[in-house]
């Protein structure tokens, strides 16, 4: 099953505006985040992080929007090459890509090139309209030659592909139940699409939020399915286009990470919910957002003065020390909820460390669980392992204006660590603070002095707060977080005995 996904749904209905009750799925998380970013985009504009975490991002969409409906499949490594280094076809050595290179290539660079096109619509102020979807899916659909189609006798057929134009045959896929699933029909296609762009429209003046615009749009767009083929492609796309008119980032939906949750999600909204839709789709952009804001803009010695070089690190500096401003509050509501977690995880650690010693208390075999907090002294350690599982997350792990660590330590034949970091994200603290979670396994040895293992993350997304919410909120967020870090971790442990 590809992106254009299949549904228990029995025959085609018109599209439908969004429910009364959309206000409930906005995101407060994520808005913090997008205004943070949009404060820091301005203090690193034009540095070559920025410039090269853009055009990384945007290469990444290129690869993945394909990937995910099943047109080609792509090493990982061979895909982090090429968003390193450009979609080119001499960076793909021959058996990283299931079909061969010259016929995906185009595809993934036609597939950049809209992703380039929507900047530029985006830049013009332009008002999305039927016509600029046509030449959307002509744009990404200009190097597919032919769609492979189920003709009625049964058989899988190969037809031409039109580009640029809505569909003039059905294409309704098969259910697994055997039955089919019906889109809109080729003749209401127009008049569907029309009421789609105008109920669009309507929600731009309405001032929906992006992460419930873009998945309304998405999904409603899938419901019709107007072109023979590409429809997820142009779904992606279109979602992307309403997060780059907000100052957010492209769509980036990733194969191998995202696939089983989008198609969930948008199951989900054929039944008539969407807001795990909208969920994931913010999730989506928070992930952007934290890489974003882990990015530090370079000043360029040959370009500005020794005198600028030395302003700018007296600002780095003067920007640890409080401060009496608006600003500085924030960061004040930040860290005051940073401690009220720490105190949670040592308090919940604990549980886990008794139910633990007591089991052990009743084995021949010594063994013990203790839960314990770093001390002003010991903040600097785990710093190397702390940075490395946030290379991994991809964001940066900022320990200088405020770390606090906490860890389940058990002791059997090894000595491993669950390990709880609290600290800032971002090279510059805009009041994003950040939990995230590891193991570590240590075996002593009174001859070779101790082999170590990990750290190995409990958790595919570091947790993730900011001044501006409510205590009460983010502690309801993080306790599923932390349960599934702690669980994942005692369960490796306990497999790995």
């Amino acid at each position: 099953m590809t992106a254009d996904h299949q549904t228990q749904r029995p025959a085609w209905e018109p599209v439908t505006d969004l429910p009364d009750n959309w206000r409930e799925w906005a995101s407060e998380e994520v808005h913090i985040l997008a205004s943070a970013w949009l404060k820091h985009k301005i203090l690193i504009a034009g540095s070559p992080e920025l410039e090269k975490f853009n055009a990384r991002l945007r290469r990444q969409w290129a690869i993945e929007t394909g990937a995910i409906e099943g047109l080609y499949k792509i090493d990982r490594g061979i895909t982090l090459l090429l968003m390193e280094r450009g979609i080119h076809a001499s960076l793909v050595p021959h058996g990283s890509v299931d079909k061969p290179v010259e016929s995906v290539m185009p595809l993934i660079q036609d597939q950049e090139s809209a992703l380039e096109g929507l900047f530029d619509f985006v830049a013009g102020n332009r008002p999305l309209t039927p016509y600029y979807i046509k030449e959307l899916h002509q744009l990404l659909t200009r190097s597919q030659p032919d769609v492979v189609c189920v003709n009625g006798m049964g058989r899988t057929v190969n037809m031409p592909l039109v580009s640029g134009d809505w569909k003039k045959l059905p294409n309704n896929p098969l259910r697994p139940d055997g039955g089919l699933h019906f889109y809109c029909p080729p003749e209401h296609t127009p008049m569907e699409m029309d009421r789609l762009v105008a109920m669009h429209l309507n929600h731009v003046g309405a001032k929906v939020p992006p992460e419930i615009e873009a998945a309304w749009l998405h999904h409603r767009f899938t419901q019709i399915h107007p072109f023979q083929d590409g429809n997820g492609r142009v779904a992606r796309a279109l979602a992307s286009l309403v997060f780059l008119r907000a100052g957010w980032f492209p769509l980036v939906v990733v194969s191998d990470t995202h696939r089983n949750a989008y198609i969930a999600a948008l199951e989900e909204a054929d039944q008539g919910d969407l807001s795990r839709l909208v969920r994931l789709f913010a999730r989506l952009e928070k992930t952007a957002f934290i890489q974003a804001l882990s990015l530090a803009g370079e000043v360029e010695i040959e370009q500005e003065s020794y005198t600028a070089l030395l302003k700018a690190v007296k600002s780095r500096l003067s920007g640890r020390l409080p401060q009496e401003n608006d600003e500085a509050l924030h960061h004040h509501k930040a860290l005051e909820t940073a401690r009220d977690l720490g105190r949670i995880i040592l308090e919940k650690l604990e549980a886990w460390a008794e139910k633990l010693q007591a089991v052990f208390d009743e084995l021949p075999e010594k063994a013990s669980a203790k839960a314990e907090v770093g001390t002003d002294i010991q903040s600097y350690w785990y710093y190397s392992q702390i940075v490395q599982v946030a290379r991994q997350l991809d964001y940066f792990a900022n320990t200088r204006r405020y770390h606090a660590w906490t860890r389940l330590q058990i002791r059997e034949r090894r000595k491993t660590s669950l390990v709880f970091s609290v600290h800032c994200v971002g090279v510059t603290f805009t009041g994003i603070m950040a939990v995230s979670a590891f193991m570590e396994h240590r075996d002593l040895f009174a001859d070779f002095g101790a082999s170590v293992e990990g750290p190995i993350p409990l958790c595919s997304e570091v947790f993730t707060f900011t001044f501006a919410e409510a205590p009460a909120k983010v502690l309801a967020r993080f306790e599923p977080w932390f349960k599934e870090a702690v669980t994942n971790g005692i369960s490796r442990w306990q497999r790995e005995l």
